[in-house]
């Protein structure tokens, strides 16, 4: 078995910076929330609300986009640099496609906001926002194309670049828009909608001109002169694209749907739940950028055809990622007491939010598991099963495992927590299964 440290070493050069402009993302958020949260409590709830059902939409582009990667990986570990460029315009198709589709949804869905029963003052904000952040889908998409372009290539510098350096343009355009700065009119929430669809365009346009007109890209022939419809392409594009996407809408929808049933509990339980799972969150940026890594490194072995480096860059992906997440752990454990003073003083939700804590921790390993080893399966272009393994093991198993221990045996927020928690082991054992037995043959694409 080829060195392990060298892999990790490799994976670890690929993990932060795609880590770094994921905080980037996130970081954008926060600042919205911040700015916005200046302007009163209904703007802060309907930006929160749009947000949460936004995300639950987007992450099925998310997805999609992600086929591009093992494709131009695989390529490029092949020595198909052409095959490269072929990828990525097709999937310029297949993505933008994908994109009108979820800004339509978006668009005529948010008036489906009223049966949520918010707040009127709420709602009404909410629609508005949405509708205009609905038009952001569509750089953002663009964005997501020419990154996990450069993701399979293993250039994963630039998209960082352009994550961290979009937050101080969206910052400047939220003070303009939001407060009515330098001559314009206040827009309030909605001018937080503009701020962040400009500064997704500004990205994406940024990010597709260099692409398209660096040198060091030529070799992998990064234009715009479509040859033909690829439908062999594209159909490998929606065949790894789209239960990707479905696999990152049915793990978000889960725990939202989590978070609703703490909510039937009590509004100290809520609270609790919210701290912790941000928490977790937080440290999930990690383990995205190992799981990216771990897809590149993977499918660069399989263009290669060597089993012995596709099995060792995928499990030492795995093996990275759980030890991340257990240094995590201790500290959730160590600083179980004091991590949620970080929100809030209330002496009831600190004490549940550190009783969560500690069941998160083993959560914390599990979903850094059952998170790289989906990314090192998409390396082999094997998504279907996985799937269907999270479909069941979130909705047939931890839902209903969590709502038992919740309500029939009283354990609360813990209980649903233990759900999810006993969900992400059991996705992580069967996927890291599937990878050790699909790995161990070679597989024609």
């Amino acid at each position: 078995m080829p060195s392990f440290k060298k892999h990790i070493k490799e994976t670890v050069k690929l993990a932060i910076p795609v880590s770094i402009g994921q905080l980037g993302h996130t970081m954008m958020g926060f600042v919205d929330s911040l700015m916005v949260g200046k302007l009163g409590a209904a703007p802060l709830a309907a930006a929160a609300l749009v947000n949460g059902l936004f995300f639950l939409v987007l992450v099925i582009g998310i997805g999609m986009s992600m086929a591009i990667t093992p494709l131009v990986a695989i390529a490029k570990g092949s020595r198909n640099n052409e095959e490269c460029g072929v990828v990525l315009r097709q999937g310029l198709i297949v993505n933008l496609s994908a994109a009108v589709v979820l800004l339509g949804f978006i668009y005529f869905g948010s008036d489906l906001i009223i049966y949520l029963k918010q707040p009127a003052d709420v709602e009404i904000l909410a629609i508005s926002y949405l509708r205009i952040l609905g038009f952001s889908v569509i750089p953002f998409m663009l964005f997501q194309i020419y990154r996990q372009f450069l993701e399979g290539i293993s250039d994963v510098n630039p998209p960082m670049y352009l994550s961290i350096s979009a937050n101080i343009v969206n910052a400047f355009l939220n003070w303009v828009l939001i407060f009515g700065n330098l001559g314009f009119e206040p827009m309030g929430l909605d001018g937080a909608g503009y701020a962040t669809t400009t500064t997704r365009t500004i990205m994406a346009l940024a990010l597709m001109f260099y692409v398209i007109k660096s040198v060091k890209y030529r070799e992998y022939d990064t234009s715009l002169k479509f040859r033909s419809i690829n439908k062999k392409m594209i159909r490998k594009l929606i065949g790894i694209g789209l239960p990707s996407g479905l696999q990152y809408f049915l793990e978000v929808a889960a725990f939202a749907f989590g978070a609703i049933m703490v909510g039937w509990i009590g509004t100290v339980q809520l609270a609790a739940h919210q701290i912790a799972i941000n928490l977790a969150s937080a440290t999930y940026m990690v383990i995205l950028g190992i799981s990216a890594a771990g897809t590149i490194r993977v499918g660069n072995a399989v263009g290669e055809r060597d089993i012995k480096n596709t099995r060792a860059a995928g499990f030492s992906a795995i093996l990275l990622a759980a030890s991340v997440m257990f240094v995590f752990a201790i500290l959730f454990i160590l600083f179980r007491n004091y991590l949620p003073l970080i929100y809030i003083n209330d002496i009831e939700v600190i004490k549940l939010a550190s009783s969560l804590l500690i069941v998160a921790s083993l959560f914390q390993i599990f979903d850094g598991i059952q998170a790289t080893a989906f990314g090192i399966l998409r390396g082999l272009t094997d998504v279907t099963i996985p799937l269907i393994i999270v479909f069941a093991s979130y909705w047939l198993f931890a839902i209903p495992l969590g709502y038992y221990l919740a309500f029939n045996l009283s354990l609360g927020a813990v209980g649903v927590w233990i759900g999810f928690a006993v969900g992400l082991l059991t996705v992580a054992v069967f996927l890291t299964l599937r990878f050790h037995l699909r790995s161990k043959k070679s597989v024609s694409f």
